[in-house]
């Protein structure tokens, strides 16, 4: 992989090719992340003090654009090197705190034109999400968290950033589908079931209406599962109302159940979002996975790309 920084003036400062990588993409918290290691020559040190974004790619392809976070050089008898690290697009959303404030009806041009653009996010494909009445930001919140609480709670929509930076809400965009078997070359796997956690039972009670609700997680209740949560409703507005219902909450202890992670030869597979069709026999491990996370590392142990599925 090879790199290269920009200024906040636009200029570029071209990276030699990097000697050791760790690129993080992920759909969620914490946000896509860089850290690489290359040679460097000494005279160009103010250069990199003007940098503040961190394009990396491969073959022409672009891998990630992130804030470049930290830099530090060497030098020592084999010559000097530069060791940078950055995180995506996201980070200016996390790293910025929002005003409390209080929407009638918030949509999400609303909340893409007062949390996200004013950041010089750039905003991709977006769908149509439904206008939530009696939207409230509250107070320390964070950009991120407010663009998460409409698009995810309410909306039900996973906003995610591609290699470019742009931030994409949209349902409809699903990603590619992959197939991973014996000729794949795969060199690890480790599969998880994790039942701490898990919810039985949620008794949802109404303030308002004083009433009591009671979901079950049958298949879970049927392996001898035994969890209750009991959750109040505030009665503040339908997206709060939606945030704590039941569905939702029983549908996040499941996501958070299973895990597979593969390890595969390469600096590149397939990007958080795609499809993964699983039919390995040795070890036995068959189904269809969502990637949650890739791991591409290149160190003394040759290049090699985790994903971890859900």
């Amino acid at each position: 992989m090879e790199g290269y920084l920009l200024r906040c003036d636009g200029a570029r400062i071209d990276l030699p090719p990097f000697t050791g990588w760790r690129l993080l993409r992920t759909g969620a918290v914490p946000c896509d992340s860089f850290e690489g290691t290359c040679p460097w020559d000494a005279g160009l040190e103010p250069e990199l003090e003007k940098a503040s974004r961190l394009i990396v790619e491969e073959n022409g392809a672009r891998r990630f654009t992130g804030v470049l976070d930290e830099y530090e050089l060497t030098w020592d008898e084999r010559g000097g090197g530069l060791s940078l690290s950055g995180r995506g697009l996201a980070a200016l959303l996390l790293d910025n705190e929002a005003r409390g404030q209080d929407y009638q009806v918030a949509t999400l041009a609303d909340i893409l034109k007062d949390h996200v653009t004013p950041y010089g996010v750039p905003v991709g494909r977006v769908g149509s999400l439904p206008p939530v009445p009696g939207f409230s930001v509250e107070t320390g919140s964070s950009e991120w968290q407010v663009l998460y609480s409409f698009a995810r709670y309410h909306g039900g929509v996973q906003p995610r950033f591609d290699a470019w930076g742009s931030l994409t809400v949209d349902a409809a965009a699903a990603g590619k589908i992959v197939a991973v078997d014996d000729r794949t070359g795969v060199t690890a796997v480790s599969r998880r079931d994790r039942r701490y956690g898990i919810c039985s039972e949620l008794l949802i009670q109404d303030r308002t209406s004083r009433s009591v609700q009671r979901m079950v997680n049958e298949a879970f209740l049927e392996q001898g599962g035994c969890c209750r949560r009991v959750v109040t409703l505030p009665g503040k507005s339908a997206y709060q109302a939606a945030r704590y219902s039941g569905r939702f909450q029983l549908d996040r202890s499941l996501e958070e159940r299973f895990r597979v992670e593969l390890t595969v030869p390469g600096s590149y597979f397939c990007e958080p979002g795609d499809r993964v069709s699983v039919s390995l026999s040795r070890p036995a491990l068959t189904g269809n996975w969502t990637v949650l996370e890739t791991e591409s590392v290149l160190d003394g142990n040759g290049t090699r790309v985790k994903l971890t599925l859900g």
